[in-house]
């Protein structure tokens, strides 16, 4: 290679590495996470697949007994699109409140968060994706739980 090709290599590997970097550093879009999910719909679908798994888990189905199925597929997908970015609003209760008369322990909740898994490998959404969803949802432990 010549010298002047060498530099030409040189200049184009130094602007890929900016550029790479650049990238590396962007902040994703608000809504990247709402769009992973498969937008509303598959917000929908995941809530609606969520939702008959929590009330036939013998572990927790119990918390379930008096709730309204339908409304709480729809609680659950508003607040899982407006968690993850989307367009949705959620105007259900506050989680302390909600939560306060239930004694649900650490254990209730991880079966909650485990129906919620399953849900969303049977919608084969990724891993990483999965793991974004949950880490949003994981502040709400300190509102529900009560040791």
């Amino acid at each position: 290679m010549t010298l002047q090709g060498h530099a030409h290599a040189t200049a184009i590997s130094a602007i890929s590495a900016l550029l790479i970097g650049m990238n590396a550093g962007a902040q994703p879009r608000p809504d990247e996470l709402f769009q992973a999910l498969g937008g509303r719909e598959g917000i929908a679908r995941l809530s609606a697949d969520v939702v008959p798994r929590l009330f036939a888990d013998p572990r927790i189905k119990h918390f379930f007994k008096d709730a309204n199925a339908k409304n709480l597929v729809e609680q659950l997908s508003d607040q899982l699109c407006a968690a993850s970015g989307g367009p949705c609003t959620y105007e259900g209760g506050a989680m302390k409140a909600v939560h306060a008369d239930m004694a649900i322990k650490a254990g209730d909740f991880n079966a909650v968060v485990e129906d919620l898994q399953a849900a969303m490998d049977a919608a084969q959404i990724p891993f990483a994706t999965q793991n974004r969803l949950l880490a949003l949802l994981a502040p709400m432990h300190r509102d529900i739980v009560k040791r």
